[in-house]
């Protein structure tokens, strides 16, 4: 049973002197002396940001790389090892099967086997659900800022439309006239298949399910 470390400054400048991987360390190395352990491996990132999940850095991919089932990982404070509620969940959830203990000094040691970890996970699974919902607010928000200005939100291209040089969606002069020929014939009555075949004698490559899609718009 092995016991590693993992500590991380978000730049090359914290390393030498903002929260600096020395002061971590100790720690650390504090810890697990009041622990009776010994710091076997000491799992050291520098300069990447939190938002990083675990599993992308050099360091963090390495340690969930050579754990083993009754080793055990420290980390001084949640926020060096996670920033992200989704990333911790599914980092603790994949050290619980594995049977590898994760001690965060600030939050009283083990989260993974004790009476923390229910407490641990619960407020981790309420603050990712919130993060979650963030992001759909914030992506739902941007289509719509995009549509209301006429963006290109992808997919298929509307017809009577193209892709101008900023990414909105500008008129097709001549496939304009064939959406004015729709509704000309339209107003007389005639039946999407015709509209269709009418279309397509302008040499427009459209179906009637396609003419339906465009006057659905109109």
């Amino acid at each position: 049973m092995a016991v590693y470390s993992y500590t991380r400054v978000s730049t090359d400048r914290q390393a030498d002197e903002g929260e600096s991987l020395g002061a971590q360390q100790r720690r650390v190395n504090g810890y697990a002396q009041m622990q009776e352990m010994t710091v076997d491996r000491h799992f050291v990132e520098r300069g990447v940001s939190g938002s990083v999940p675990v599993s992308e850095r050099q360091e963090g991919s390495e340690l969930l790389a050579v754990v083993r089932p009754g080793d055990t990982i420290i980390t001084p404070k949640l926020d060096r090892m996670f920033r992200s509620a989704r990333d911790a969940l599914n980092v603790l959830h994949e050290l619980r099967e594995k049977g590898v203990s994760l001690h965060m000094i600030d939050l009283g040691g083990d989260v993974t086997g004790n009476g923390i970890a229910k407490m641990v996970f619960t407020i981790l699974s309420a603050v990712a659900e919130a993060e979650r919902d963030r992001i759909r607010e914030r992506i739902s928000d941007v289509k719509k800022d995009q549509k209301a200005r006429n963006r290109y939100l992808g997919g298929k291209v509307p017809f009577g439309y193209r892709v101008g040089d900023q990414g909105d969606l500008v008129e097709h002069e001549a496939e304009q006239e064939a959406v004015t020929l729709m509704k000309t014939l339209k107003t007389d009555g005639k039946s999407l298949r015709v509209i269709a075949e009418a279309v397509q004698a302008k040499g427009f490559r459209i179906s009637h399910v396609g003419v339906k899609e465009v006057l659905g718009r109109i």
